[in-house]
């Protein structure tokens, strides 16, 4: 790991979304090292879940511990060009469309981001890393635009759906999903994201930090999400989807059957393709006590360099 001093810069910017119902805006922020623009280590692009926004995702802010918990600032000392979104319906971005706003949504939104990542710095690709159903969005997208995706890693994946218990009991609820475009959330319902596969795999003063964030963001979220994930998988092909990849899984994870991201890695055509195990993790990996391991293997795989030969 690249350990410097130097203060990483953070930038806000606006994408705007062509939509049939008009323009949408979407709220970015982007980090990085001031010494290293012009010469950067790549791109990379983060995408949230389904139930909060993107700085409390991937830039928080735990008192006692300034940018440890980030992945941006961790990613940024790393000497990547870091950004983040949040989707349509989320955070600061435009919430005005009755929508419920889908897994097919959110990739759209990140086409979006790319192309104002493509104007503002000229990169022409990017390094995508998604969790949960921000993971499924940025499978959608390396499908639908492989030109736009040259590394991938896919975290709290999810495929068909099987083997998950907690997808299992959420089903319970769809005909309450599908009758509204959004649900409430508060504090009690992000620390149940830490308590519902493994109590203990986070520490408290993270989640309420966590909640904090997102609470101050947002009161209620789409549904969208949820409806595609108890029941339109699998939303994504992966022998279409050709970029390396990367699937990560914490142990614990009570989404992301283990069976159902082996059969999705099996059949992934490109063979520069990874699937780790994350003991001790459950589902929100990044906020964790084990984060740090989690930090390691995204910065170490964007830095991977290319086969040079492959037979």
């Amino acid at each position: 790991m690249t350990i410097t001093q130097e203060a990483v810069a953070g930038v806000e910017h606006r994408a705007t979304k062509q939509h049939e119902s008009g323009p949408i805006s979407l709220y970015v922020w982007e980090k990085f090292l001031p010494s290293r623009e012009g010469n950067f280590e790549g791109t990379v692009l983060l995408i949230h879940g389904s139930s909060m926004a993107s700085r409390p995702s991937f830039d928080l802010d735990v008192p006692g511990h300034e940018g440890e918990y980030s992945l941006m600032d961790f990613l940024a000392r790393e000497g990547f060009d870091v950004w983040c979104f949040d989707c349509e319906g989320y955070g600061l971005s435009d919430k005005t469309r009755p929508s419920k706003f889908y897994i097919a949504d959110g990739a759209a939104d990140a086409a979006a981001v790319i192309d104002l990542i493509r104007e503002t710095r000229g990169a022409q690709q990017v390094m995508a890393y998604g969790i949960s159903s921000g993971a499924i969005r940025a499978a959608m997208l390396a499908e639908q635009r492989p030109d736009l995706v040259n590394r991938l890693i896919l975290d709290a994946f999810v495929w068909t759906g099987e083997g998950s218990p907690t997808l299992a009991e959420r089903r319970k609820r769809l005909p309450e999903f599908m009758a509204n475009d959004r649900r409430p959330i508060d504090a009690a319902f992000v620390r149940s994201i830490f308590s519902r596969d493994h109590p203990g795999t986070a520490d408290d003063e993270v989640i309420e930090a966590f909640a904090s964030a997102i609470t101050k963001l947002d009161d209620s979220i789409p549904n969208g999400t949820y409806v595609d994930m108890c029941s339109n998988l699998p939303l994504v092909d992966p022998a279409k989807i050709t970029s390396p990849v990367m699937i990560t899984r914490g142990q614990y994870d009570g989404i992301a059957g283990f069976d159902d991201i082996l059969a999705f890695f099996k059949a992934l055509p490109n063979s520069d393709k990874h699937l780790t195990v994350l003991a001790g993790s459950a589902h929100s990996s990044i906020h964790e006590k084990n984060y740090r391991t989690l930090f390691h293997i995204i910065a170490s795989y964007f830095h991977q360099p290319e086969p040079v030969y492959r037979g």
